[in-house]
């Protein structure tokens, strides 16, 4: 862990300012920017949202693609004392407008145009009473900073000054298995240490550069993402879309350093290296997501891609870190295990009655530390059915700890399944069939696919005397539900299969 940890991330930004001052921090569109200026961008932001009236316990939502505007606005709402609620760029405007009026954001950044999407346009039919200003990232940028002309830098300076480690930094939504997407709410002091231990646990070091290509709506693109990279001096190479065609050239240009992401992105990698030979001699680390990895793609990303500090790790929105593997543990145990508990982590794996069993046997992996969310938005009984008295979070994985604590993972949250990398919650998505004319029930389960790991299979029964193809169905979900959530296939039924309580029972169904 680093020693003088910042207490919050303005505070980091403005701390990497006075430090590394010229040396670059973010290279994007042709252009390097150093900490000193990142950190101007930052307050000039700040004092625009300042002119708009947010303060401290104001709600600022960014719902972009990676880039140093969602940066900069994120840095400069907090420095203001706001939390900021980031989206999920393939979300619907139904889904969004829910996470809106839920945090009653006041100020949201988005963009007119990504991938052909129109984020404002999906809001068109949403009713949002508390939101006051919408800021067009990629059109009206600039205008939105002049907004802060006139406001007196002083102001910035005391906003800084009345941040503290316990104020809310960011409400980050996650799917729950009751269907509804739950906000989880983290403060400075729950994030940063953690962070200051995932550095010191992958190396990541003044001056190296980092390739980001994880989301910053997700924890892995924005803390130990860029928020990484302020405390440790390390330059952020924004990335909005994976494309390993467009990576390969991007870490042969810049000379990446550093590059995390879930196997498949390695895998994608390795491929490329194999049709168009590109120069990866500068790539030194990386880390990569829980799911267990063939021991064969650690060694060739080891072997081809020369990322020799390749580690393994474990985390969820409710605690950014929980379990990682060490840099120079061997292939095997990076490859069948997520690593043993992070310093600051106290990590068990527990019963039925709670208690914990004895190593090697399985049961539900459970956490208690520094890192534990401070709970629910909104939610007392959904935040203690998670975090028992005691302070543990319950994670509803399963899995099994060996006589060096090192955790495997051997079963997924009940129901849940994973597809593109991104968790899907069968409960979220009935929830939203159930909002389809046609449909009178639903059952969805994940099943097996050669591109995405899983995808959702939906088993629907339809209302009396309705009608619908799978073609429409699928269509309509593509319409209404961001995509990886959309099931790849429908199948009509009379009836779902249900046990006495009236449950039905999806162990048939598979």
């Amino acid at each position: 862990m680093l020693d003088q940890l910042p207490p919050t991330i303005p505070h980091a930004a403005q701390s990497a300012a006075a430090r590394w001052g010229d040396a670059p921090a973010l290279i994007e569109r042709g252009e390097t920017w150093s900490f000193e200026h990142l950190w101007q961008q930052c307050r000039t932001a700040a004092a625009a949202l300042i002119a708009q009236g947010i303060g401290p316990g104001a709600r600022v939502a960014i719902w972009a693609p990676n880039s140093r505007e969602w940066i900069v606005a994120a840095v400069g709402a907090m420095t203001c004392g706001a939390a900021i609620v980031p989206l999920n760029t393939r979300l619907k405007g139904r889904e969004a407008g829910d996470i809106l009026r839920r945090t009653r954001a006041r100020v949201l950044f988005t963009v007119r145009d990504f991938l052909g999407i129109d984020y404002p346009a999906l809001l068109a039919d949403e009713a949002l009473p508390a939101l006051e200003s919408t800021v067009l990232m990629d059109t009206d940028w600039d205008a939105f900073v002049r907004g802060g002309n006139n406001v007196d830098p002083a102001r910035v300076d005391a906003a800084l000054a009345a941040l503290s480690a316990d104020d809310l930094s960011d409400i980050i939504f996650t799917s729950g298995t009751t269907g509804a997407p739950k906000g989880v709410l983290m403060t400075y002091g729950r994030v940063i240490p953690q962070v200051g231990v995932w550095i010191g646990n992958t190396g990541l070091a003044e001056g190296e550069r980092y390739l980001i290509a994880n989301p910053f709506f997700h924890s892995f693109g924005l803390k130990v993402g860029w928020v990484a990279c302020l405390i440790a001096g390390a330059v952020i190479v924004p990335m909005a879309q994976f494309d390993a065609r467009q990576a390969a050239r991007m870490i042969e240009e810049h000379r990446i350093a550093f590059l995390p992401g879930p196997p498949t992105i390695f895998q994608m990698l390795l491929d490329e290296k194999q049709a168009r030979p590109f120069d990866c001699a500068s790539l030194r680390g990386g880390t990569t997501g829980a799911a267990t990895v063939p021991p064969v793609l650690v060694q060739r990303t080891i072997a081809e891609l020369g990322l020799r500090d390749i580690v393994t790790a474990y985390g969820m929105t409710e605690c950014v870190n929980i379990t990682s593997c060490r840099p120079r543990d061997s292939i095997d145990r990076i490859a069948t295990t997520c690593g043993a508990a992070i310093p600051g982590n106290e990590v068990v794996i527990a019963g039925e009655d709670g208690r914990e069993l004895p190593r090697g046997e399985t049961g539900e992996i459970r956490v208690r530390g520094q890192g534990v969310m401070l709970g629910y938005l909104d939610d007392p009984d959904a935040t203690a059915e998670a975090i028992d008295a005691d302070g543990w979070l319950h994670t509803g994985d399963i899995g099994t700890m060996d006589a060096d604590g090192y955790v495997r993972i051997t079963d997924r949250k009940k129901d849940m399944f994973i597809a593109g990398g991104f968790n899907c919650y069968p409960a979220e998505i009935e929830k939203l069939l159930a909002e389809h004319p046609a449909i009178s029930m639903s059952a969805v389960i994940g099943v097996p696919d050669e591109r995405m790991g899983e995808v959702g299979k939906a088993f629907v029964v339809l209302r009396p005397g309705a009608s619908a193809g799978e073609e429409d169905l699928i269509a309509w979900s593509r319409a209404n539900m961001a995509n990886y959530k959309v099931p790849r296939s429908f199948v009509v039924v009379d009836e779902l299969p249900r046990n006495a309580s009236g449950k039905v029972i999806k162990t048939e169904l598979r």
